[in-house]
């Protein structure tokens, strides 16, 4: 078999959703034999930026809920936030 048709354990995911499930209840380490190297680049000045006020309550639950996903708060925020735009942008956003 050549190394394009090569057996993997990693199920074809869906959704984004479905791949977080996936990853958030099996460790990467179990897989690492399947994963190639790739070059990243990391934005290091994004143009511009806001402030957004939440109750204590509330940033609590963004830092609990990031920090489980392992990354930080602001992160998850932007993250969140862009996922939400790309969704109204096709129309599939809940109202």
């Amino acid at each position: 078999m050549g190394e394009s048709q090569k057996q993997t354990r990693i199920p074809a995911f869906t959704s984004r959703e479905e791949e977080a499930e996936f990853w958030d209840t099996h460790d990467t380490a179990d897989f690492e034999d399947e994963f190639e190297r790739t070059e990243v680049r990391f934005a290091k000045n994004l143009s511009q930026g806001i402030t957004v006020r939440f109750t204590a309550e509330t940033l609590a639950t963004l830092r609990a809920t990031a920090q489980r996903k392992g990354i930080g708060p602001t992160t998850f925020a932007r993250m969140w936030i862009l996922e939400r735009l790309e969704a109204i942008d096709r129309g599939t956003a809940a109202s």
